[in-house]
C-alpha cells in the first residue's frame, strides 16, 4: 500500500466509528444474497444476533486504525486464523469477500465512495488478505506434519 491509501483509509476511520455495523450488515447481506453456498461457513445464530456484524466491524476498525503497523493486530489475527483454518477457509474465499466488501463500500457509501477510497480500501483489503491467508497457510502446514495429520475434508470410517 501506498502512504496515500494508507491516509484514505486513517481519513475513513470516524465513518467507520459511526456505520461500520450498517456497513457489515449491508456486506453481510449482500454476501449471502450472491453467494449462498458459503452460509455453511457463518454461525447463522452470530448473524441472526448481530454479533458477526458487529466483530467484523470492530475488527475493520482496528484494522483502519492500525493501518500503518497492522502487525500490531497479530494476536487477533492469530485467533482468527485459527477459526478460519477450523473451517477449512481458503485464499480464494478471500477473494468472494473482497469483491462483496468492496462493493458494499461503494453502495452503502454512494458518491461519498471516491475513487481513491475504493482504491485505497481495495489495496487494503488485499494487504489484509494476503496477511491472514499467509498466516493461515501456516497453520495448515502445522496440521500436516503432525502424526496422522491433514487439512479440509476427509470421509471418515468409524470401525468402531
Amino acid at each position: 500500500m501506498t502512504s496515500e491509501q494508507k491516509q484514505w483509509i486513517s481519513a475513513t476511520v470516524p465513518v467507520l466509528k459511526e456505520n461500520g455495523i450498517l456497513l457489515t450488515k449491508y456486506f453481510y447481506n449482500r454476501m449471502f444474497t450472491h453467494n449462498p453456498e458459503l452460509k455453511n461457513l457463518f454461525n447463522m445464530g452470530n448473524q441472526q444476533s448481530g454479533k458477526q456484524q458487529t466483530a467484523l466491524a470492530m475488527a475493520v476498525l482496528a484494522y483502519a486504525e492500525n493501518i500503518a503497523n497492522p502487525g500490531v493486530l497479530m494476536p487477533v489475527v492469530d485467533r482468527i486464523g485459527h477459526k478460519h483454518v477450523s473451517l477449512d477457509i481458503r485464499p480464494e474465499q478471500y477473494q468472494i469477500v473482497g469483491r462483496h466488501l468492496i462493493a458494499s463500500i461503494q453502495e452503502v457509501l454512494g458518491d461519498a465512495a471516491t475513487p481513491e477510497i475504493v482504491d485505497a480500501w481495495t489495496a487494503a483489503y488485499q494487504q489484509l488478505a494476503n496477511l491472514m491467508s499467509g498466516h493461515e497457510a501456516k497453520l495448515y502446514e502445522q496440521k500436516t506434519v503432525q502424526p496422522h495429520g491433514w487439512t479440509g475434508w476427509r470421509p471418515l470410517k468409524w470401525v468402531k
